[in-house]
């Protein structure tokens, strides 16, 4: 059985940094690629970033690209997502998901067929 488990959310100023974990189980990222969507009150998904299972690249926003860094522990099975220099646009409920991330890059944020609970980020201004 597929699992996530998001964690390290909170309240940060603008400018500040987070961290986010998230726990995975009952697969490898050999076998399924792994990323972080996030949502904001009112508007659509976005895909923030990915872990590729074919080739181990990583995709980014392009809002977040030189602010956040996404890694991943194999053999802890663990990924996390390093957020610096946060705004308050990136203000959202952070999800931990797996499954394929290959339309990311053309903005259709789908393809994930598991799903964490979210962690909520907050970017005061």
């Amino acid at each position: 059985e597929v699992q996530l488990q998001a964690s390290g959310g909170g309240l940060v100023q603008a400018g500040g940094s987070l961290r986010l974990s998230c726990a995975a189980s009952g697969f490898t990222f050999d076998d399924l690629s792994i990323g972080w969507v996030r949502q904001a009150p009112g508007k659509g998904r976005e895909g923030v970033s990915c872990i590729s299972s074919g080739d181990g690249s990583t995709y980014y926003l392009d809002s977040v690209k030189g602010r956040f860094t996404m890694s991943s522990d194999s053999a802890k099975n663990m990924v996390y997502l390093q957020m610096n220099s946060l705004k308050p646009e990136d203000t959202a409920v952070y999800y931990c998901a797996a499954g394929g991330c290959s339309t990311w890059s053309v903005g259709y944020y789908y393809g994930m067929d598991y799903w964490g609970k979210g962690t909520q980020v907050t970017v005061s201004s």
